[in-house]
């Protein structure tokens, strides 16, 4: 062994105890705060607590059974499921061209633009789902300027229901969706489309030839931080449902404040972040996949 090589090996391994120490405090942080409660949270899913009963200290797996065997509870999976997936989809054909032309432009303004698109995220999530209630209400901005244009005679049911939750949630995080692109458009370059103009391809080919199979990573990514922030919503469709929007977020809620059914709460909450791993899941994939494709095609 060479003299060179003992100073390398002691300046690399002072460099991971550095590093180690750095992310410590970072590390105890989300023990604290995530995996503890996260541990709790299954240990009380486990419980077999019974209304106004104690806990005996014995595991079962009775809430989940009794979740997984209610039709309800699957109807309830099915809407939260359905309804993440089409704010996911309509925030993100909504935020795209936006993140696109910010993305691309040179002006001197886009700092100004940027802020601007992201400037709700300003304004609070209760205020703003109350905004949405004031329009699409019975008496509200829609259903007023009908009226007053005479094109309807009966307010139209555009509130209390489910599409009045996903009209807004998807207004509420569509800054997300966007923040989210613009920080996936890494592989965008005006220089492909140029190379792809000059061969002659019309501006519809380049969209669909080159700006979108390299903007994969950026719409996935926004795509999955509005599923996410959809799926575990709550203050939005409770409002703007009006009660009538039934989904995990809602019914957690409900079992934990209301039936004081902690057990059940618990379980149900152990279903939604098993919903998550399986997003997450998909979007690993949905990404290895997009590599594979940019790898092959460089």
């Amino acid at each position: 062994m060479s003299a060179h090589a003992l100073p390398s090996r002691r300046g690399s391994g002072a460099a991971r105890h550095i590093r180690l120490a750095l992310m410590l405090p970072g590390l105890l942080g989300l023990g604290v705060t995530f995996l503890l409660p996260l541990a709790w949270l299954f240990r009380m899913s486990l419980s077999d607590a019974q209304l106004g009963q104690p806990d005996t200290g014995r595991l079962t797996l009775q809430y989940y059974a009794s979740a997984l065997a209610d039709p309800f509870y699957w109807k309830v999976a099915l809407n939260t499921f359905a309804m993440s997936a089409l704010v996911a989809v309509l925030a993100v054909l909504l935020s795209f061209p936006i993140a696109l032309f910010l993305a691309r432009s040179q002006s001197r303004w886009r700092g100004v633009l940027v802020a601007l698109a992201i400037a709700p995220l300003l304004t609070s999530t209760v205020v703003r789902t109350y905004g949405w209630m004031v329009i699409l209400g019975d008496q509200g901005l829609v259903n007023g300027s009908l009226r007053w244009l005479g094109w309807i005679d009966a307010p139209l049911p555009i509130s209390n229901n489910f599409f009045a939750a996903v009209i807004a949630l998807t207004e509420l995080l569509m800054p997300y969706a966007i923040l989210a692109m613009l920080s996936g458009f890494g592989r965008l370059h005006a220089d492909y489309e140029s190379a792809a103009a000059l061969l002659g391809a019309n501006r519809w080919k380049v969209l669909w030839r080159i700006v979108l199979p390299l903007s994969v990573p950026g719409i996935a990514t926004g795509a999955l931080l509005v599923f996410v922030l959809s799926l575990s919503a709550f203050v939005t469709p409770r409002l703007v449902g009006g009660g009538r929007v039934f989904l995990l977020a809602t019914e957690i809620y409900s079992e934990a404040t209301v039936t004081l059914n902690w057990p059940l709460a618990a379980a149900l909450s152990a279903i939604l972040l098993v919903l998550f791993g399986g997003v997450i899941v998909i979007y690993q994939r949905v990404l290895s996949a997009a590599d594979r494709r940019y790898g092959e095609s460089a």
